[in-house]
């Protein structure tokens, strides 16, 4: 998209409106109604990566679904707050009536932009069903989805084949949960699939006005909104990969609202930027290094349980996040359901046992390439595995990759750069249930998001019989035996849950966050005129 800079008149921006290849132009709406607020209350924030997919039936990553939730509607959203909950964005009501079957109607009034009329129950189901139909990246939020029945225009039932506890959790308030227009999609893509980075309507009380690849996103208020307006009259998303640039963004007053890094923590509590509050959240973030199992130079699992053995953990967290991060005991962060006490390898490993396993594999001269984001606590903790590795003769080249390359590293729809990927520091963002991150490491997922390859049928098994079970307890015997089986494969070094410490202005906003601390920009409020 060409790029309207600052703020602009009606007539600027409507002599600018043709360049708009996606955003408003893309969602129909008629100009005279989208117009850039000249002034106004702008909330300028940052996000650690740049959107590349708003398709909730095919979305990628946690600051896509941040945009998401601005410009289309869930029938339930997440509450911001220090407790994980849940409540009605456009439903009206919603209700488990079996274990397998949830009621809900959806309010009345809520429209879609460029004429595609009212959202209704016909709209959930088309939104719904996709996922399923198309065979979507993330098909796993919707587990066991059967289908949608639809009662009148406002009512369904979803119906699921098997119980499936993560749908109050994960499914109905993240990412698959928006709901799209069936009239706008099918007329975009003719079947119904992956509409990419071009929303063909919007529903939410924000639009896409524009987005400038690695540069912003910027959202302006839905004139076609009917519901609860939301604080400000725009939202300015600075992608900033690397957070340290962030903090010097926020110092410097570009941006009001971030996240920074767990090194700047206790110099930031003690001298805090002028007009600013601290918070700290615990994430759920699990960052760990990950080997691709079917490369040839790994294939002996040995020679995975040497690299295991031979990276300290602690060294890694006192190197990258200046010893303000825990270590983690596996996916599941403390305070969640399946949340395993303790790693079967120590944190600070072993390099006598991790010689003799290099030793058993009969390997010496080894040289490995280890794949990360181009982000200092990344590069850091893939410098210090280099040096940890060479204790042991192996040698490690660090490749350090922007985001759009990295992300698609280990994806077989990308190309074939997954056959040569080897080691990769790995870092998944997670919502309030476990089989967000289990559900990423079935077969199924193998050359998806699976990268390092792992195959369990015993795993498969238990991550489908997770999530039928209400009982807590229960659930994280599961969970901790599959988390047992991802390290017993050698495939898997895992290193901490990070931290999210978050600031923002006080003098400009009131942040509503995630228990976890990610932005809900719907419920940020302004200060100042």
């Amino acid at each position: 998209m060409n790029d309207i800079a600052g703020n602009l008149s009606r007539r600027s921006f409507l002599k600018a409106g043709a360049a708009l290849g996606g955003g408003i132009v893309a969602a129909g709406m008629p100009l005279s109604q989208a117009i850039w607020a000249a002034e106004g209350k702008v909330l300028k924030a940052r996000s650690y990566s740049d959107i590349d997919k708003l398709d909730p039936g095919f979305y990628q990553n946690a600051y896509n679904v941040d945009v998401m939730n601005c410009i289309y509607s869930k029938l339930t959203r997440y509450k911001p707050g220090s407790e994980w909950g849940w409540e009605l964005e456009a439903a009206e009501t919603i209700e488990r009536v079996d274990p397998t079957h949830i009621r809900f109607r959806v309010k009345k009034g809520i429209k879609f932009t460029g004429g595609h009329g009212e959202l209704t129950a016909k709209d959930v189901k088309f939104s719904f069903e996709r996922v399923i139909k198309h065979n979507s990246p993330v098909k796993g939020d919707w587990g066991p989805l059967d289908h949608v029945e639809l009662e009148d225009d406002y009512t369904g039932v979803i119906v699921l084949k098997t119980p499936f506890v993560p749908l109050w959790n994960i499914t109905l308030p993240y990412g698959c949960g928006h709901i799209v227009s069936e009239d706008a999609v099918m007329k975009a893509t003719k079947d119904g699939g992956d509409f990419g980075m071009k929303p063909p309507a919007f529903s939410g009380p924000y639009v896409l006005a524009e987005w400038k690849p690695n540069q912003h996103i910027h959202l302006t208020r839905n004139p076609e909104w009917s519901g609860p307006q939301p604080g400000f009259d725009e939202i300015r998303i600075l992608p900033i990969g690397d957070i340290k640039t962030a903090e010097r963004a926020y110092q410097s007053g570009d941006i009001d609202f971030t996240d920074f890094s767990l090194d700047s923590l206790s110099t930031f509590k003690k001298s805090p930027p002028a007009d600013t509050k601290i918070e700290e959240k615990p994430s759920l973030y699990y960052v760990y290094v990950g080997m691709n199992m079917d490369h040839p130079n790994l294939k002996d699992i040995n020679v995975r349980k040497a690299i295991q053995w031979a990276i300290n953990v602690p060294q890694i967290l006192d190197a990258a996040y200046s010893g303000q991060a825990e270590v983690a005991t596996g996916m599941v962060a403390p305070g969640l359901v399946g949340h395993r006490e303790k790693a079967l390898i120590p944190p600070e490993g072993d390099l006598q046992k991790a010689q003799e396993f290099l030793a058993k594999a009969g390997v010496s001269d080894l040289t490995l390439t280890i794949d990360c984001l181009n982000e200092n606590t990344f590069s850091t903790i893939a410098e210090v595995v280099q040096a940890q590795l060479a204790q042991i003769g192996i040698t490690v080249q660090v490749n350090v990759q922007d985001s759009g390359s990295f992300w698609t590293i280990g994806m077989e729809s990308e190309g074939n750069r997954w056959k040569d990927m080897q080691l990769i520091v790995q870092r998944f963002s997670m919502v309030p249930d476990p089989y967000y991150a289990t559900c990423f490491f079935v077969r199924d997922q193998v050359g998806v998001w699976n990268w390092e390859r792992f195959r369990s049928e015993r795993f498969d098994e238990l991550n489908a019989k997770a999530v039928t079970i209400d009982d807590p307890a229960e659930r994280t015997k599961l969970y901790t035996e599959m988390q047992d089986l991802l390290e017993e494969s050698g495939g898997y070094r895992f290193l901490t849950h990070e931290g999210s410490p978050v600031m923002y202005r006080t003098t400009k906003l009131g942040a509503a966050v995630r228990p976890d601390g990610r932005p809900l920009y719907l419920d940020f409020k302004p200060t100042s005129a």
